[in-house]
């Protein structure tokens, strides 16, 4: 046997170390804008979960203080009020109660948020009253949203 190394294994191992630090580069390069990528998305996240908490935590409070006009009004003068409109106050307060604000994953936020908009449309429909709250798109602006 020759005690002296192959030229040609000299040359495969550079090779082989070549491709072993780029392969070692793209990973670390992956791992980093992983992390990047996870911190960015969070900060997003919150920053949207923040807005959409603030606008519906003022939609439902509109829909509350109207609520609590009509119940109030109701409770002065019950006669002036059909039955109807009554009850769908009362059932508008129920709605109100059942929304889950500590739980904004609950599947049926989106159910609830539509019941009381149809509610509080209804409603105002057969008082005679224009009055709307103005936070949300109109079906106009529908097409405009971005997420």
């Amino acid at each position: 046997m020759d005690p002296r190394p192959d030229p040609a294994d000299a040359v495969a191992d550079l090779f082989d170390s070549s491709l072993n630090l780029e392969d070692a580069h793209f990973k670390e390069g992956y791992a980093e804008g992983y992390d990047y990528g996870l911190e960015a998305g969070r900060e997003e996240a919150r920053q949207v979960g923040l807005k959409v908490g603030f606008e519906t935590g003022e939609e439902l409070g509109f829909y509350r203080g109207c609520v609590d006009v009509w119940s109030s009004a109701i409770r002065v003068d019950p006669e002036r009020f059909s039955s109807r409109v009554q009850k769908s106050v009362k059932t508008m307060e129920l709605l109100l109660e059942r929304y889950p604000v500590l739980d904004p994953e609950n599947e049926s936020v989106q159910e609830i948020m539509g019941d009381l908009r149809l509610k509080f449309k209804a409603i105002c429909a057969s008082l005679g009253v224009k009055l709307e709250y103005k936070g949300y798109p109109k079906s106009a602006d529908d097409k405009n949203m971005e997420f």
